[in-house]
C-alpha cells in the first residue's frame, strides 16, 4: 500500500511531449468512493511557491498511464505545448 506522501516524491512526465510537469502538489478524492480522481502539478507560472491556483494543472486518474518507482507518466494536453 502507497501513502498519499509517496506520489509527492515522484516527477510528473507528460508522454505527448516528454516534458517534466513537476511534482505533486495535491491531489483531488471522491470520498464518497475512496478513491484518488486527479493529481495536482504546479502550473508554469508558479514563481517561488507564490500561489497561482488557476494556473496549476488538473489531471484526472483516467490520463495516468503508469506509475513507477520514480515518475508518474502521464497524457494530457497543456496549454504552453499548444497540443
Amino acid at each position: 500500500m502507497s501513502k498519499s506522501s509517496d506520489f509527492r516524491t515522484k516527477e510528473v512526465i507528460n508522454i505527448r511531449d516528454g516534458r517534466r510537469l513537476g511534482n505533486i502538489i495535491d491531489m483531488e478524492f471522491n470520498l464518497h468512493e475512496g478513491r484518488i480522481t486527479a493529481i495536482v502539478v504546479p502550473g508554469t507560472s508558479r514563481f517561488l511557491g507564490l500561489l497561482r491556483e488557476e494556473d496549476d494543472i488538473v489531471i484526472p486518474w483516467e490520463r495516468i498511464k503508469k506509475i513507477g518507482d520514480d515518475v508518474i507518466l502521464v497524457d494530457v494536453e497543456t496549454r504552453s505545448t499548444g497540443v
